[in-house]
Formats: structure tokens, sequence, C-alpha cells
């Protein structure tokens, strides 16, 4: 019997498909490959909050909504508005949920990050 290119082809395919070199890989298994975690996080303040994930710094404005990807899950940022003022604080973030930046109630100046 004689063997088309056709035939070969479908040949080659299964072949490679047996080894899982053809498979295609869905969103949580790339996950687990790059070890990123990703985070939805808005800024529902009236100013501008530099923040830090994984050693870059990141800048984002008034009403924006980010998608992040990240390795370790940590942010840092300033919860103090005023300008001659620094209050770092430092959280982990769980994956899959969406955060917002707001200004807290109790204090005027202070702003936080919690889950939507």
């Amino acid at each position: 019997m004689a063997m088309t290119v056709e035939t070969a082809q479908l040949n080659n395919q299964s072949i490679l498909e047996n080894f899982g070199l053809v498979e295609e890989l869905d969103e949580q298994a790339a996950e687990i490959i790059s070890g990123g975690k990703e985070f939805i996080i808005k800024n529902n303040t009236s100013r501008s909050i530099y923040h830090r994930l994984d050693n870059s710094y990141y800048l984002i404005t008034p009403g924006e909504e980010r998608k992040y990807t990240s390795d370790t899950g940590i942010i840092e940022f300033d919860a103090d508005k005023r300008f001659f003022y620094y209050k770092p604080k430092s959280m982990p973030l769980d994956e899959t949920l969406e955060y917002e930046f707001k200004d807290n109630t109790s204090n005027p100046y202070d702003t936080n990050l919690s889950p939507v």
C-alpha cells in the first residue's frame, strides 16, 4: 500500500499528539508554567497613585482600571496622599480578586486598598 502525502501528514500529526507536543495550553496551565498571578486594580480616588509590584513601579490615575500579572502578589503603595508625608503600606493580594484604591472615610488623608 502506497502512502500518500495526506496519510503521511495525518500520521505525523497523530504521532506528535501522542507525544503531547500539539496540545493547547489552557489559562490555568499557562499560569502554572509562568508562575504569575493576575489581579485587577481600580483607582476610585481623586489622585494618581504610585505603587510597586514585583520591583516594578506603576502609576494608576483616578478612575483607571488595570490588569496586572505578578510573581509575588505583594503590592506596596503610599497610603498617605499628602505631599510631604510618606506612609508605606505593603499587602499580599489574593489571586483572581478585584481590588480598588479608595479614600479612607475615618482619615481624609489616607488611602486604602481593599477587595471589591
